[in-house]
């Protein structure tokens, strides 16, 4: 194995231009499976184009922790000789991907961006590992992490901050953020993420990629390091709405079984001012007191679905702050639990941030955490109520643009807005409900980009996905 550990470019936090694009950028997974099989590239061709971009401007956007190429490049040459020999895995077969640094690929570093785990070597792989490499995919490496996966603007890690390759002044967001930079930075073709609060969706949507997070429990966790046991998910992050199903399908194990965008989905007919997709309906999902953010980014997620939809109607919720509030009560008690024997005897070795929010999770009392369990089963039972007369739910992934890096408070509209708040508070409560949410890049403010959110019921992601694909085909 080759593996090297990018170092970071000090100056890079200065220069306002974007990352050049790798190969990968705005390239789908359709397109290179199809020059993979008829003859027009190779795998070790797009594996070297892989590890040429993360050298080139990876160590400025710093979206890699570790780098595999000797066993990337060898998977290659296996994928190769497979599809020279007639043995195809399916789509993914030859692609190089990567891996956030929460998931653990055997013989790599597991080190969840923490000098806790300094040293710390995956003996096997995760579950949804497991499953990509049967499809034939190209691990190339792991990506960063904000520590632990405790942060939603991955610039807290022992790798050093990940850099939004859209502006490199700004955050990527996270906590997977080095796989949402490696996907928009055309690095890789897919990568994968896990999402806690929002931390596949978060990303995505300031670095201009999409991002899925499947139902709870759809892809297995074994092997993933875990951040609170009933809220974590893995996702996946892609250049496509298309991209991302299909590497779900591989992932939960769904090939053939109908849950790909199929061509009558994804083609499926407007009725003109009445949110609908062919027969689907659409909510534009509000509350009664929204939380803070910059009011031009719902209006320009807004007004990008209306143009693909028509008017979209209001669905007010009432109960997303108790659904916010059970969020920070479960994820704080289990958070702090799984982390209290390292707070104790190791402290010092936590960023300084990540450790002060730890201690505060740990003030979670037992009766807070179980009314909260109590809280979301309540939910559960009742969520139906906000799918009663729409199949999907729109609204912004999240409520402002990237924040410069290291912000911890921006003002939009004059408002002061705590940063981490204002990027949890649209998709931590679809962690607590276990549903079905994609980001989609929806436009651009400030020269920024934002992202709409879709929400479905488990067994409508293919509704959702025929929406999606009309903002992101």
């Amino acid at each position: 194995m080759t593996s090297f550990c990018p170092t970071t470019d000090a100056a890079a936090a200065a220069d306002p231009d974007a990352a050049a694009p790798g190969l990968f950028a705005g390239r789908t997974i359709s397109e290179l499976a199809t020059e993979l099989r008829a003859g027009r590239t190779t795998s070790v061709e797009l594996t070297r184009h892989a590890l040429e971009a993360i050298a080139g401007s990876g160590p400025r956007v710093n979206a890699f922790a570790h780098v595999d190429a000797g066993g990337a490049l060898a998977a290659a040459r296996q994928a190769d000789r497979e599809i020279g020999e007639g043995l195809d895995r399916g789509p993914l077969h030859g692609l190089p991907t990567g891996i956030k640094d929460m998931i653990d690929v055997a013989g790599l570093p597991t080190t969840a961006g923490s000098a806790h785990l300094a040293g710390r070597v995956a003996r096997t792989d995760a579950a949804c590992v497991r499953r990509l490499r049967r499809a034939g995919a190209v691990i190339v490496g792991k990506t960063t992490t904000h520590e632990f996966a405790y942060g939603p603007t991955g610039d807290r890690s022992v790798h050093g901050p990940t850099r939004n390759p859209r502006d490199l002044t700004r955050m990527a967001g996270g906590s997977s953020a080095g796989s949402a930079a490696a996907v928009a930075a055309g690095m890789v073709a897919f990568a994968l993420g896990t999402d806690t609060g929002g931390s596949v969706r978060i990303p995505s949507a300031l670095c201009g990629v999409v991002g899925f997070k499947p139902a709870y429990d759809a892809i297995p966790t074994h092997g993933v390091l875990p951040l609170s046991r009933t809220l974590d998910h893995v996702g996946v992050l892609a250049p496509t709405v298309r991209d991302c199903l299909t590497v779900h399908d591989v992932l939960a194990e769904r090939e053939g079984r109908g849950h790909r965008l199929d061509g009558a989905a994804a083609d499926a007919g407007l009725a003109p001012d009445t949110g609908r997709v062919g027969g689907l309906t659409v909510g534009w999902l509000t509350e009664e007191a929204p939380p803070p953010g910059d009011p031009r980014v719902a209006a320009t997620v807004r007004r990008a679905l209306e143009t693909a939809v028509g008017t979209v109607p209001d669905v007010v919720w009432r109960r997303a702050r108790a659904c916010r509030d059970a969020f920070s009560a479960i994820q704080g008690a289990e958070a702090s639990a799984l982390h209290a024997r390292r707070m104790e005897q190791a402290p010092g070795l936590y960023d300084e941030e990540v450790l002060r929010r730890l201690q505060a999770a740990s003030a979670v009392s037992p009766e807070r955490y179980a009314a909260a369990l109590d809280t979301r089963a309540a939910l559960i039972r009742a969520v139906g109520e906000l799918f009663g007369r729409h199949d999907v739910l729109a609204l912004p992934t999240v409520p402002i643009t990237a924040p410069p890096l290291g912000a911890r408070e921006v003002a939009p509209d004059g408002r002061v807005i705590p940063v981490r708040d204002a990027l949890l508070s649209l998709t931590s409560p679809w962690n607590v409900l276990g549903l079905p949410a994609f980001s989609v890049p929806a436009g651009a403010v400030d020269g920024l980009p934002v992202a709409l959110q879709l929400v479905c019921r488990p067994g409508d992601e293919a509704k959702a996905a025929a929406l999606a694909h009309r903002l992101t085909p």
